[in-house]
Formats: structure tokens, sequence, C-alpha cells
């Protein structure tokens, strides 16, 4: 049984060889090492991605950061500004009740001089009375009518009189 497909051929066996090399070379000058680059290429921009998201992260905490940093300054702000309108409130509260016992004071001292006033006018119209009936009740005593003069004069006298005691 001689195949010759069984039966081994040194010069197959040398072109099979060589030409396995020669594919091996092509392969690896056009084909592996491309294939090589766009890997490397491919690692390279998974990485650069990979460093870009770990940056973008900590972008994100640096915002995440800040961000809680401005609500916690403005939320201080608010605070004090409450606290101070707060402050100002009780303070003008303050005032003006102030300003009411000062106005009360003011009313009440008013009220006290025309009670004064109105005292003193009271005295003086009594007094004018108290002498005129004086006057009337000597002038029927004495039956005789007392001039102006004099009772201008008479009048002064009692009216001295009387603010002395």
């Amino acid at each position: 049984m001689d195949n010759p497909m069984v039966q081994p051929d040194p010069g197959l066996f040398i072109w099979t060889i060589l030409t396995f090399l020669v594919l091996v070379a092509l392969l690896a000058k056009f084909a592996w090492r491309p294939l090589l680059e766009a890997l490397d290429k491919r690692q390279a921009a998974i990485r650069k991605s990979l460093d870009d998201a770990e940056q973008a992260r900590l972008s994100l905490e640096r915002a995440t950061e800040e961000s809680a940093q401005v609500v916690r300054k403005a939320r201080e702000e608010a605070d004090s500004i409450i606290a101070r309108t707060r402050a100002d409130a009780e303070r003008l509260k303050e005032e003006m009740k102030q300003q009411a016992r000062t106005e009360a004071q003011g009313i009440v001292q008013a009220a006290q001089r025309q009670i004064q006033l109105d005292t003193d006018r009271a005295r003086q119209q009594l007094r004018q009375e108290a002498v005129d009936l004086s006057i009337a009740i000597a002038s029927k005593i004495i039956r005789r009518n007392v001039s102006k003069e004099d009772n201008a004069r008479l009048i002064e006298e009692t009216i001295g009189q009387i603010e002395r005691h």
C-alpha cells in the first residue's frame, strides 16, 4: 500500500516549513505588529479614560465639598442675618417703648402745666372776685363809692398782702 499521502516527502516537508516561516514573518510584520500596536493604543486609551474618570470623580468630590461649604456658609450667613434682624427688632421695640414713654411723659407734663395755668387763672379770678366783693362790701359799709384809682390801689395792696401770707 503505497499511498502517496501517507509517505513522507522531504522536499514537501521543507517547503511546508519554509512556507510556514514566511507566513509567520509576514504575519509578524503586517498583522501582529499592527495588531499589537492597536492593542497598545487601545490599552493606552482605556488607561487614559480610567485616569480621566478618576480625575472627574475627584473633581466631583471637590465640587461636592465646595458646594457643601457654600451651603454651610450660606446657612451661617442666614443665621447671622436672622440674629441681626431679631436684635434690630428688639432694639426697635425698645426704642419705640422709650419713645412712647417719653411722649407720655411729655403729655403728662403738658397736662400738669395746663392744670397749673388753669389753677393760677382760677386763683387770680377768685382773688379778683374776692377783691371786687370786698370793695363792694366796703363801699356799702362806707356808703360811698371808691374811685377807680383807689380801687386799683386797694386791689394791689390786698393782693400784695395775700401773696405775702
